[in-house]
C-alpha cells in the first residue's frame, strides 16, 4: 500500500493540473466547482462500498476541527489553481513553484511547532529547491 497509495497520488495530481488547466474561461469557477464536488460526493458515497464504516453516525461525531478546514483549504486550492491558470501560469510550473514553496512552510511547520527532526541531506534538498525556485523565475 505504500507504494501503491503514492502511484494513486501522482496519477491525480496530473489529471487534477491537466483538468484545472483544461476548464473554459467562460464557465464560471463557482458552477465548476459545484460539478467537481458533485461528482467528488458520488465517488466518496461508492468509496463507502470500499471502506465500509461500522457506524456512520459515530464517525461523524467523531470528526474533530480538521475534517471541517481542510474541506476549507481544499475549496480554496480548486479555486486557486483555476484562477492561476486562468491569469496564465503554466502548467509546467505552477505545480512545482506551489509544492516547492508549500514545502518549504511544512518544514518549518514540522520543526517549529511539531518538533520533527530534520537531516543535513533534507538541508541539501531545500536549499536545492530554493535554487530552482530562483532559476524558474529567470
Amino acid at each position: 500500500m505504500y507504494y501503491i497509495s503514492m502511484i494513486i497520488v501522482i496519477a491525480a495530481s496530473v489529471l487534477y493540473h491537466i483538468s484545472q488547466k483544461s476548464i473554459g474561461e467562460n464557465v464560471s469557477p463557482i458552477i465548476s466547482m459545484i460539478v467537481t464536488y458533485i461528482v467528488a460526493l458520488v465517488l466518496s458515497l461508492i468509496a463507502l462500498i470500499f471502506f465500509p464504516s461500522k457506524d456512520i453516525v459515530s464517525s461523524v461525531k467523531e470528526l474533530n476541527w480538521a475534517s471541517y478546514v481542510l474541506g476549507i483549504s481544499v475549496f480554496a486550492i480548486e479555486i486557486g489553481f483555476l484562477l492561476v491558470y486562468r491569469s496564465g501560469w503554466s502548467i509546467n510550473v505552477t505545480a512545482l513553484f506551489s509544492n516547492i514553496i508549500t514545502t518549504i512552510i511544512l518544514i518549518f511547520i514540522g520543526i517549529y511547532l511539531l518538533k520533527e527532526q530534520i537531516s543535513p541531506v533534507n538541508m541539501v534538498g531545500i536549499g536545492l529547491s530554493i535554487i530552482g525556485l530562483i532559476l524558474m523565475q529567470k
